[in-house]
């Protein structure tokens, strides 16, 4: 049976150049984005909002769902479907095989940090949205100034800032999270005897910033490598700590064998019933349930605790 999808209506493009023009009535129904049901999170949001700043794609409807069959109805798909294809509009980076960069899909940029759907979203189209924004030609010197001088993070800032700050706003309205960050951390024994995994009580909190500073008040004897915490859905997530506040590095990444396999198969290579997917940096994991996804911590303790013994 077919899992129902969810559309949303995006907020309306802002700000607009004289480029844009007037809305030209269309021929049949509006355009799909496709992106993925359950927690949303900035990559996808942003994603979607660039293309909605194209005319093409301003009165698209946003369908939330992870069915494969009602993304291929879609005209545009991100964040979601393990497809690369720019032809077919797939731009999804959650695949193992996934590892383009800037560079790598435009040789003459330098950057070569590897993308997320929005990066691959702006690497296809930014020249034609800016274009749009600006009411100039695509490859006039003012685009093409703004493209590459300026740079992917300060155009983001210039077409999708507005709208990160009422994201960031609303996100930080679930506060106290303060309060229940350091509750999970004075009771992370009871979770796990090496007292590094943390089980927060619901998803969507922004522990991050809460856990470095705890770690320091506390004068925790050993760092904190992964947490638990149930999604929207009813599964469970185990993901790791960032090294830091501004790094997207882990302190303990799930094992590289997981790493974009998902499912029965990854549940048989992991050797944990209910596995439902590790991303391909290793930087968060889900199973279906509590004990799963706590069983997938231990494992990757386990396995990091017989590394260290091989080397030493």
């Amino acid at each position: 049976m077919r899992r129902a999808a969810r559309a949303f209506p995006l907020m309306a493009a802002a700000g607009t150049g004289s480029g844009a023009g007037p809305k030209r009535p269309r021929p049949g129904p509006a355009p799909r984005i496709g992106t993925h049901d359950g927690t949303f999170h900035c990559d996808e949001v942003l994603a979607c909002c660039l293309l909605r700043l194209l005319p093409q794609y301003r009165d698209a409807e946003v369908v939330r769902t992870r069915d494969p069959e009602l993304l291929a109805e879609c005209d545009v798909v991100v964040d979601v479907g393990g497809e690369y294809d720019p032809e077919r509009h797939r731009y999804d980076h959650h695949q193992r095989s996934f590892a383009q960069s800037m560079h790598s899909l435009q040789p003459s940029k330098p950057w070569t940090t590897k993308l997320s759907s929005a990066g691959l979203v702006y690497c296809h189209f930014g020249t034609q949205i800016l274009a749009n924004l600006l009411g100039q030609p695509e490859d006039g010197p003012a685009v093409t100034a703004l493209y590459d001088k300026a740079g992917f993070r300060r155009a983001l800032e210039l077409v999708g800032g507005e709208f990160l700050d009422r994201l960031d706003y609303y996100h930080r309205a679930w506060l106290p999270a303060r309060a229940l960050v350091e509750e999970a951390v004075r009771r992370r024994f009871e979770v796990d005897a090496s007292g590094v995994v943390l089980e927060l009580p619901r998803g969507g909190c922004p522990w991050k910033e809460h856990l470095f500073g705890l770690e320091k008040e506390l004068a925790l004897p050993e760092p904190l490598l992964l947490v638990l915490f149930p999604d929207r859905g009813g599964q469970w997530r185990v993901q790791s700590v960032p090294a830091g506040p501004h790094t997207f590095e882990s302190r303990l990444p799930l094992p590289e064998p997981w790493r974009g396999i998902r499912d029965e198969a990854l549940s048989q290579l992991a050797g944990v019933p209910g596995c439902v997917f590790v991303h391909a940096s290793g930087f968060i994991g889900g199973n279906r349930t509590r004990d799963g996804a706590l069983e997938m911590a231990r494992r990757t303790l386990a396995l990091r605790r017989g590394a260290g013994e091989q080397s030493g």
